[in-house]
């Protein structure tokens, strides 16, 4: 039976990287992502299993944000969120204009609606009155 392979120093499988970046919860979530389009590398859709290497840029999309980042680093082990930050660098404009969507998004929910939850019974009974009147 032959030896297995020793995975290399210099790649890594997208979906690992992404999962030890702290990008997605699970690898499972990276490989969803990466099938639906959503995590590319060098603007090129790819496979979960596809090789990331140092220098190599990756575009992800979550929840109509985008962050541009540059590998900078590998791991096969996901660590805390400051060792995740060491595995990239991002650009100053994917940064500026994620904060951009965000406060637009904030901005939009302090001016909506709100609602106190269902209405009371005496509530209903004002709004039934009102509907019943001629």
């Amino acid at each position: 039976m032959p030896a297995k392979a020793e995975p290399s120093a210099d790649r890594i499988r997208f979906d690992k990287w992404l999962w030890a970046a702290r990008f997605y919860r699970t690898r499972g979530l990276a490989a969803l992502a990466i099938d639906a389009g959503q995590a590319r590398i060098d603007d090129a859709r790819v496979k979960p299993a596809h090789a990331v290497r140092v220098g190599q840029r990756v575009q992800i999309r979550r929840n109509a944000l985008t962050w541009n980042v540059e590998v900078m680093a590998l791991s096969e082990r996901r660590g805390g969120a400051a060792d995740a930050q060491k595995l990239y660098r991002e650009d100053a404009t994917s940064v500026a204009e994620r904060d951009t969507e965000i406060g637009r998004r904030k901005a939009v929910a302090s001016t909506a609606p709100t609602s106190d939850g269902r209405p009371t019974k005496r509530d209903r009974r004002k709004l039934q009155e009102f509907l019943d009147e001629p």
